[in-house]
């Protein structure tokens, strides 16, 4: 594996697993969501990874919300 710039497929699959194993902590705003990231260290190589998929949670959790209505 190469240690150039992650595709987005691959980082809506970190989300997703994320969102999956976290779902009370995630939630449908983006700084928050963040922040959460930034807490973890999960992404302390890349700023636009991180933001990538805190988007991509808050996204998740935008269609579980409105699933639920």
């Amino acid at each position: 594996m190469s240690m150039g710039k992650q595709t987005t497929g691959i980082l809506k699959k970190k989300a997703e697993k994320l969102y999956s194993m976290y779902p009370i902590e995630f939630g449908n705003d983006f700084e928050k969501n963040k922040e959460i990231l930034n807490s973890t260290g999960l992404f302390d190589y890349s700023k636009s990874d991180r933001n990538i998929v805190a988007g991509y949670i808050s996204r998740l959790a935008t269609e579980q919300i409105k699933k639920e209505d």
